[in-house]
């Protein structure tokens, strides 16, 4: 008999003293555009869908010159116009980033960045609150205190970073007091560095949940634009065929399979392609089908 890995199923965020239980798909906002009724009715198709994780940042709607804050801001009228909402989901933001700077992670900036940030979200706590990509002029001990700072003063309940290295990973983690719950690096069929430089093994060693961002490689499983491109989305379209689930789900599921417990973050703007996604949570990988994948992705056999 053929041995499958294990379903996806809820889990908690990062390490369990957090308390925080999370469903295995995310739905990031990094590509809502449209008008605030727009973006109820895309979080309205991820929560009834049992998607209730829900990843944004201060950036997303900053178009180079003006729109900073306005999806968080969107985000904010939503939960005000229903408060039972924000009881439905474990909402997770992102600080750090400053136009035109462009990254500034001083306390001082980090702190009015969070409360800018509660305001617009119009909550009085953010469940995890992620640096958004590493500061190289900030010491890794003064973020510390910033971050230890926000979770001591009730705003803040799990923390923890994106497109930072292991290395960076590992500096802030030995000045903090309270653990890292989560990393939002790019992983995806297309991108399978996380699976061998040791970022995943680090996830798993502190207890870390990775959020994969551009699951579907920014859209190039789906449309491929070049010969490894092509090869990758063959495969994994072959392996869908024989789960039984279109490409984008295959892909989904393909991550979620890892034992890091890797949570993808669906990035669409269409309700019917969000309900779709959750489909993932049901799909269940043989350890043949899944190294198909892999060894697509390396260009070359195992060895």
């Amino acid at each position: 008999m053929t041995q499958r890995l294990p379903t996806p199923t809820r889990r908690n965020l990062g390490q369990t003293e957090t308390d925080i239980t999370i469903s295995p798909l995310a739905w990031g906002m990094w590509r809502s555009d449209g008008t605030t009724r727009d973006l109820a009715m895309l979080l309205a198709a991820a929560l009834d869908t049992g998607i209730d994780f829900i990843d944004t940042a201060d950036i997303y709607g900053f178009n180079g010159e003006s729109g900073f804050g306005d999806v968080e801001g969107k985000l904010g009228e939503v939960l005000r116009a229903d408060r039972s909402l924000r009881q439905r989901m474990t909402l997770a933001t992102k600080g750090g980033i400053m136009p035109p700077v462009p990254y500034d992670q001083s306390r001082g900036y980090m702190q009015s960045a969070l409360e800018a940030s509660l305001t617009r979200l119009g909550t009085d706590v953010i469940d995890l609150y992620l640096i958004h990509r590493p500061d190289i002029l900030t010491h890794p001990q003064e973020l510390a205190g910033f971050l230890d700072n926000a979770v001591a003063s009730g705003k803040v309940r799990a923390i923890g970073v994106s497109n930072f290295t292991s290395a960076q990973i590992e500096a802030l983690a030995s000045f903090l007091d309270t653990p890292l719950s989560a990393t939002q690096p790019e992983i995806s069929p297309l991108r399978i560095e996380p699976f061998d430089n040791g970022e995943m093994d680090q996830a798993m060693r502190l207890g870390l949940t990775p959020m994969a961002w551009s699951p579907l490689g920014g859209g190039r499983l789906m449309t491929a634009e070049s010969e490894r491109d092509r090869r990758v989305a063959d495969v994994l379209g072959e392996m869908a065929e024989e789960l039984s689930v279109d490409r984008a789900v295959a892909a989904y599921s393909w991550l979620m399979a890892h034992p890091a417990g890797i949570v993808p973050i669906i990035g669409s703007q269409k309700p019917e392609r969000i309900s779709d996604a959750a489909k993932a949570m049901q799909v269940s990988w043989t350890r043949e089908q899944w190294y198909k994948i892999f060894t697509a992705a390396r260009g070359a056999a195992l060895p």
